[in-house]
């Protein structure tokens, strides 16, 4: 008896990819603003107006930080395709039409 895993698909895998790519939009707006409402916390808390701009700061950060993990998933994925020989054409010659004189 042989005891093969077998690579489980999810059935709606590419519509849970594409969710994730559109949810990197929505983080960045959600992470200014988090970083907007703490800083503005901060400032009525403290009195100081400095703890605004640093609250604005720590949410372009978090921004800055998810679309940093977006791009490292996106590259993994897409590791290896330079070897593609479907793609073999495009990489050699860049993205110039048939109809184009040189």
């Amino acid at each position: 008896m042989e005891n093969k895993q077998e690579k489980v698909v999810p059935k709606h895998r590419d519509k849970l990819e594409a969710l994730d790519n559109l949810s990197l939009g929505i983080s960045i707006v959600a992470a200014i603003a988090l970083g907007f409402a703490v800083g503005y916390g901060l400032k009525t808390w403290t009195g100081y107006a400095w703890t605004l701009w640093l609250g604005i700061f720590w949410g372009i950060a978090a921004a800055g930080l998810n679309i940093y993990k977006a791009y490292k998933r996106a590259q993994k994925q897409f590791e290896g395709m330079e070897n593609d020989p479907r793609y073999a054409h495009r990489a050699k010659y860049g993205d110039k039409s048939y109809d184009e004189d040189e």
